[in-house]
């Protein structure tokens, strides 16, 4: 039988927030086409902003690395973020209707505040274990939620969102999890005592419950039609 991995013994400790996040309604929109289109494009903005404070907490990672290869790994990180995710989220949105300079003068949400200012916190209080656990739920919980959202069919009918789902259930985004999952694998053999399991399993909880809220922020953005 193969041994559980850390991220695995951190969603079976935290299955309830992980099921309300992966579950939401919002995906179960996007599964079906059914999801108001205003909600998506609320969720984009928003997404392009928190893309930059994600970026931000990749520069941190560098910083916290205690070996060079952790610095090599978040640097990769952060340039695939830069030069390479916030581009295509454009194009995405300028799909969308939404122009770049529409998404560099939006204002935050209360939801992407509290989210991003809780993974820079949790960076800046604790070590790089710490910090790529509050990072895990959005790298590794994107790729869970892509692939499942494929494997539904996506309805008989051209789904408005098939582009984002076949972006996270791709072979590309399905390695930078695969990558992500290993990281904490390495992170959490050389850090991750008894003792702190606790406290990585706060964090994990909290940064997934977050993200459901995340979806929520656009949820509600739909139900105001």
């Amino acid at each position: 039988m193969a041994r559980e991995s850390f991220f695995e013994r951190l969603k079976r400790a935290g299955a309830a927030e992980w099921r309300a996040y992966v579950e939401h309604p919002f995906t179960a929109g996007m599964a079906d086409g059914s999801l108001p289109q205003p909600a998506f494009r609320h969720y984009l903005v928003q997404d392009y902003l928190f893309l930059i404070e994600f970026a931000r907490a990749y520069a941190l990672a560098i910083y916290k690395a205690p070996q060079l290869a952790d610095m090599r790994e978040a640097a990769a990180a952060l340039s695939a973020i830069l030069d390479v995710e916030m581009n295509l989220h454009v194009k995405l949105c300028a799909a969308w209707g939404l122009a770049a300079a529409d998404l560099e003068r939006a204002a935050p949400a209360a939801e992407t505040l509290a989210y991003t200012r809780y993974v820079l916190d949790t960076g800046m209080r604790g070590d790089l274990l710490a910090l790529k656990v509050a990072l895990a739920p959005c790298v590794i919980g994107y790729a869970d939620i892509g692939a499942r959202l494929a494997a539904t069919g996506m309805g008989a009918a051209p789904n408005p969102y098939r582009v984002w789902i076949d972006e996270y259930a791709g072979a590309a985004y399905q390695e930078v999890a695969a990558k992500a999952r290993a990281d904490l694998d390495r992170l959490a053999a050389r850090y991750a005592t008894p003792a702190r399991e606790a406290e990585l399993v706060a964090i994990f909880k909290e940064a997934t419950r977050l993200e459901a809220d995340f979806w929520e922020m656009g949820w509600r953005a739909g139900a105001k039609l």
